[in-house]
């Protein structure tokens, strides 16, 4: 029985930390910065949204975009964002399979970003 209940909090632990900590994927993504809050309900998580343009015109005007939504975890990379609204960007990001309520809305998470010195977007932070 002992050993039985012991499996039983090993598979129930390494589910958790698959879902909720373990990164899926980790890159860069290259955009407008469009809108950063701090938003929600019960717990205040902060949110972003970017826009990746894929296509441009030759007056730098974005043809083709998506947007990348994402949360941020540290203060200081959300002041930095807060600081940097509406500009070109490159942020890091790592992907996780699943999010808790009080680390926020997505399951992407920036955990670093810069100015992009081109608006076309760069190619990380190398």
């Amino acid at each position: 029985m002992v050993y039985f209940l012991l499996i039983v909090v090993l598979m129930v632990g390494s589910l958790v930390y698959w879902k909720y900590f373990f990164t899926y994927s980790e890159g860069y993504r290259a955009g407008l910065l469009q809108k950063f809050s701090l938003k929600g309900n019960v717990f205040k998580t902060y949110e972003g949204e970017m826009i990746l343009s894929s296509v441009q015109s030759s007056a730098n005007v974005a043809i083709a975009s998506e947007k990348f939504f994402f949360s941020v975890t540290d203060k200081a990379v959300a002041l930095q964002l807060e600081r940097i609204q509406g500009q070109s960007i490159v942020v890091h990001y790592r992907e996780k399979n699943g999010t808790l309520p009080w680390k926020g809305e997505n399951n992407y998470f920036v955990d670093s970003v810069r100015v992009s010195p081109n608006p076309g977007g760069g190619n990380g932070f190398r």
